[in-house]
């Protein structure tokens, strides 16, 4: 028996942002500035900073890639964050040995340069479901993390978000499970898609958990442990999307509703291709090549924002990393 299932590639989810990047830029009138840190030697960290300064120059972007010691990293940011001709601001990580380190340096990028979308300010948004610092005016978006982004975004291209319906509710009544819980992409992921109205399973070696927003009911989602299995929630869900760093982590297709949608974002290939076709709709097999445009497009915003930023408050710069917020009301508790 033939398979239905189509295999959708990060390149053609990427396409249509190639063009509104381009066209932001025109409307911007000036050339974004990216400057990024490369301050380890992990060989995949070099090859996404290959792929970006090549998204860049087809894209008219000044990538400004500079390799340094860890030790030299921060002073770096802080230079940065005061250089006026730079509109965005990114690391290669991991940097050091402890993780801490690498997000209490990750804070000391000023919110309004950081094109990764991990400034408190930005992650306290994005539960709380805050998309801008500026009701009702609605000028100065929150930033959202790539990766996470660039999910969202191939969940709308295949159709999984209702576009008949408002924004921010487009997911209603869909269900979702992702296998991944990390604070860099799946946990994120979840409170994103369940913030526009989806019942998300979030699964990890530890559980799972679900995430609601209670039939739209709620302003922003709220999580419970449940006892439910990975396969019981894949048979439940509209779409599976895995991201589990291991070559030997391979997802029970065999457990997808069939019809689904799944979606591999990890470097390993967590989907067996042919045992996901059997049940899948679509699959996409990879995100790289989305990711990377979500950060030209978190580069484009923030280059906007700096805009209206400066004529709402009079100044030219927010340059302070760490505690800086730009609407100390917006940021609760996570």
């Amino acid at each position: 028996m033939s398979s239905i299932c189509r295999i959708i590639s990060a390149a053609k989810i990427a396409e249509p942002f190639q063009a509104e990047i381009g066209s932001g830029i025109a409307r911007l009138g000036k050339t974004p500035v990216l400057r990024a840190f490369l301050a380890n030697d992990d060989a995949s960290a070099q090859q996404y900073a290959d792929w970006t300064g090549k998204t860049a120059a087809s894209l008219g972007i000044d990538f400004q890639l500079r390799r340094l010691r860890k030790t030299e990293l921060e002073a770096a940011i802080a230079e940065a964050n005061a250089d006026m001709r730079v509109n965005g601001i990114m690391n290669y990580w991991p940097v050091f040995d402890d993780v801490r380190q690498d997000s209490r340096v990750q804070q000391t990028v000023a919110p309004l340069k950081d094109v990764e979308g991990f400034s408190k300010v930005f992650i306290d948004n994005l539960y709380a479901n805050v998309r801008f610092f500026d009701p009702p005016t609605n000028l100065i978006k929150s930033i959202l993390p790539a990766t996470p982004l660039a999910l969202v975004k191939a969940l709308e291209f295949v159709g999984v978000y209702n576009s008949l319906l408002q924004e921010g509710g487009r997911l209603y009544g869909k269900t979702v499970t992702i296998v991944n819980r990390s604070e860099i992409v799946g946990r994120p992921l979840a409170a994103l898609c369940a913030n526009d109205g989806a019942t998300v399973y979030s699964c990890d070696v530890s559980g799972v958990r679900k995430y609601t927003r209670d039939r739209l009911q709620l302003s922003c989602h709220r999580w419970e442990d449940v006892s439910v299995s990975v396969e019981e929630a894949a048979r439940l869900s509209d779409a599976v999307i895995c991201g589990v760093p291991s070559e030997t982590y391979k997802f029970p297709s065999l457990a997808l509703k069939d019809g689904a949608v799944a979606i591999n974002f990890s470097s390993a290939k967590n989907f067996e291709k042919d045992t996901v076709k059997q049940h899948a709709s679509i699959y996409v097999p990879t995100i790289g090549k989305v990711t990377i445009l979500m950060l030209f497009r978190n580069l484009l915003r923030l280059s906007e924002n700096q805009v209206h930023y400066a004529q709402q408050e009079g100044l030219t710069w927010l340059s302070q990393g760490g505690t800086a917020s730009l609407r100390p009301e917006a940021t609760v508790e996570a």
